[in-house]
């Protein structure tokens, strides 16, 4: 049975993440280092993990399968997990795939040194109705795809 990882510590689309899950009947651990309000449903489980550097990220990629699911805006995650046959959205829509992984991690590196040196500064554009619209639409078609292959 597919499983919905949810980075959760700041993913702003906890919310729609379980309405699909709940239409679609799919378990959702939410892995966060505090704890944090959720839903009391059999379907939703909360997972502390400790406050170490990576600590919810490499709890996610210990237990993540393939055809799961992971909602995570970080990168170096999504290129963790990818290798194992899991699939990867981002809080915007954004599908991490294995021939795009590469760039991203590469892309992020090279941003990382340019705001290290001044050259750049500044981050993504704040989030808004279209970012979480474009959110649910991805992800149900991912959802969607991944349990077809089950």
């Amino acid at each position: 049975m597919t499983v919905l990882f949810i980075d959760a510590d700041a993913c702003p689309v906890k919310k729609e993440a379980y309405r699909v899950a709940e239409r679609h009947h799919v378990q959702v651990k939410l892995v966060a280092n505090a704890s944090m309000s959720v839903p009391a449903v059999p379907w939703i489980e909360l997972v502390l993990v400790s406050d170490g550097f990576d600590a919810a990220d490499d709890w996610i990629v210990e237990h993540a399968r393939a055809n799961d699911i992971v909602i995570s805006d970080d990168i170096p995650l999504a290129g963790r997990c990818i290798p194992n046959g899991v699939r990867v959205i981002s809080s915007r829509g954004r599908e991490f795939t294995e021939t795009g992984i590469g760039d991203a991690l590469a892309t992020r590196e090279v941003l990382s040194h340019m705001r290290e040196h001044g050259l750049a500064s500044g981050g993504p554009a704040p989030f808004g109705p279209k970012d979480r619209s474009r959110f649910l639409d991805r992800f149900d078609a991912l959802l969607r795809a991944a349990l077809r292959k089950r």
